[in-house]
């Protein structure tokens, strides 16, 4: 998205000691604040509904201790972890596309467009089947994640400027990381295989708490050093011979930044599979939302999380046979909103 096509409005900074700004709206805060009650309604939708979910007089007593028999199992195993994996890995595809965007200027670089996620999948998925048991299955993703992208980079010619080529080239390297992801499938256990297919389309069922310590531990990590940046990410957006004026260094905030979203989406595919175009849509919904320029970091972790959590209520709630991996209905809406932005890219000139 071209900033000059925004409407640039004052902002203040929330200082955090010495070191860390982050820049806020008025807007933006009011859409985090609706954004933040609506991922409540789901997690509590998420909680409540269903044959065997708890009773909503029963939901607070529960989540505060008080939990037995039924309400004690739904909570601690069948959909608590679940939901935290769910607003954690929706929270981490969020910024991680966020910066991404912000970082190369471009509303088509996600993770899961140009590659990044296919990458990480195709690594978690050999570190779990193929290598020994005590490996973690993070190095396998984040091998995958920074594999993926270096040959994206290399092939465009261009780094991650260019959105043609970084689309071309992200489209290849996705469909390389499928391919490899897809033979794991077939030479594993068919066990083995049946979990892996779930997985490689992105799903968040029978996830435990260590899973949701994983994604909470990268969030931890990242968070911190990700706010730091914001303030010169948003010099960024002012061009950078502007930015170092400022005394900002865009250069080393755009490298930072791709790494820091690399580190994201590989745990987030860890713990959930490369779930689609969460990481793509997030962040073009949290500037619609605020309707200015800026990386709103913040704002596209909550919409990515509130994103997950709606879209794995519907995996579980809406009537089929058989339930559908979450990634099955975050393909089905982001591949609408990514032809839209692709159309939209072009006929103003950019692709």
């Amino acid at each position: 998205m071209s900033a000059s096509k925004e409407t640039v409005r004052p902002r203040g900074y929330l200082r955090i000691g010495s070191v860390i700004a982050l820049p806020v709206r008025g807007a933006g805060v009011l859409a985090a604040i609706v954004v933040l009650a609506l991922t409540v309604a789901a997690a509590v939708a998420t909680l409540t509904l269903g044959r065997l979910g708890i009773a909503p007089g029963d939901l607070l007593p529960a989540v505060f201790g008080g939990a037995e028999g039924k309400e004690k199992f739904v909570l601690n195993r069948l959909r608590g972890p679940r939901l935290v994996v769910c607003l954690g890995a929706g929270a981490a595809f969020g910024l991680s596309g966020a910066l991404f965007q912000t970082a190369t200027r471009n509303p088509l670089a996600s993770p899961d467009v140009i590659g990044l996620s296919s990458g990480a999948g195709a690594g978690a998925a050999i570190f779990a089947l193929t290598l020994p048991g005590d490996t973690p299955v993070w190095i396998g993703a984040l091998l995958g994640a920074t594999g993926a992208m270096g040959i994206v980079h290399l092939a465009t010619g261009s780094g991650f400027r260019d959105p043609g080529r970084l689309v071309v080239a992200g489209i290849g390297v996705a469909a390389i990381g499928t391919a490899v992801t897809q033979y794991v499938v077939y030479v594993v256990e068919r066990d083995k295989a049946s979990a892996l297919s779930a997985y490689v389309n992105g799903s968040v069922a029978a996830r435990s708490w260590d899973d949701a310590t994983t994604i909470g531990l990268v969030l931890l990590v990242v968070i911190g050093p990700a706010v730091a940046l914001s303030r010169h990410l948003d010099l960024g957006e002012l061009g950078d011979e502007t930015a170092r004026a400022l005394g900002g260094n865009p250069g080393r905030a755009r490298t930072s930044a791709v790494v820091l979203a690399i580190v994201l989406s590989a745990g987030a595919v860890t713990v959930a599979g490369p779930v689609a175009f969460i990481a793509l849509t997030a962040p073009q919904i949290a500037r619609r939302l605020t309707r200015g320029t800026g990386p709103h970091l913040v704002l596209s972790a909550l919409v990515g999380a509130l994103l997950l959590t709606v879209a794995d209520l519907a995996a579980q709630q809406l009537p089929y046979v058989e339930p559908l991996p979450v990634g099955i209905y975050t393909l089905a809406f982001g591949g609408g909103y990514l032809g839209y932005l692709l159309t939209r890219e072009w006929r103003s000139g950019r692709l």
